[in-house]
């Protein structure tokens, strides 16, 4: 037996998410159906961690044992010809069989794209959350500073969160605007782009982060109270959860793959 490590870029519109559901509509179902279209083998994927309904993904780990001969050169192509156009496999690796995915990965990161533009952009509209009134960056960027440490973040978790524990990580945070597709002499912001990096996140949690971000950025919460927000540990306490297709897996890290 072979353990292959892969990694796939989707475009997560028309998906319920990453994790085999019951209406068999979701990612990693594409793929286990392309790997049994390939080999002849009907077997489960294991995943870096999931992704709700309309979240993308740009190479989104997975791993899975095979018995096929299948050179490591011909996966990729030979998945891409049997997977529909929006996912689409980008690397593929042989590891050691006690490699798993989700428990091995270090650090994950996740971006959020708000277009601060006046106008949607129809070419990115299924990536990109359009705000087209002025929002305060400088103050967002403030609101994030708080958030970068150990804390417990059940008020940035969804109320049908599942986990004992909501201790996370966040090593970094920041923001980068993308000006290029501005108008000359126009209100036009740009492209907000939010990193986050963390040990792991909750079920919802970069959203609704982003959720209580934007309020600060209307004006309607100071960037000062997010720290309150997260020491009340109530969900109650944070802003709303922010459109699924902002959001896209941007990284996962592996000391012993990479």
């Amino acid at each position: 037996m072979r353990n292959l490590f892969m990694k796939v870029t989707y475009d997560g519109t028309n998906y319920d998410g990453f994790q085999t559901q019951p209406g068999g509509n979701t990612v990693q179902d594409k793929l286990e159906q392309a790997i049994a279209h390939l080999t002849g083998e009907v077997l489960k994927i294991t995943a870096s961690g999931r992704t709700d309904a309309g979240v993308h993904a740009y190479g989104q780990p997975f791993n899975f044992e095979t018995a096929s001969c299948i050179p490591l050169e011909r996966w990729c192509l030979a998945l891409n010809a049997r997977l529909p156009e929006d996912i689409v496999v980008t690397e593929a690796h042989e590891v050691p069989l006690s490699f798993h995915s989700r428990r091995a990965a270090k650090r994950k990161t996740y971006r959020y794209t708000i277009n601060g533009n006046r106008f949607p952009d129809p070419f990115q509209r299924r990536f990109q959350f359009h705000h087209p009134v002025a929002l305060d960056v400088k103050a967002m960027e403030e609101g994030l500073v708080p958030l970068v440490g150990t804390y417990d973040f059940t008020s940035f978790a969804s109320r049908k969160s599942t986990k004992t524990s909501h201790v996370r990580t966040i090593y970094e945070a920041y923001m980068e605007i993308d000006r290029s597709m501005c108008r000359p002499g126009s209100s036009d912001q740009g492209v907000i782009h939010t990193y986050i990096t963390g040990s792991g996140f909750l079920q919802h949690m970069v959203r609704i982060i982003m959720g209580t971000l934007i309020q600060v950025g209307e004006g309607k919460r100071k960037p000062e109270t997010i720290a309150d927000i997260l020491a009340a540990c109530d969900r109650a306490a944070a802003g709303p959860t922010a459109v699924a297709k902002g959001l896209a897996l941007w990284n996962v890290s592996y000391q012993d793959v990479e």
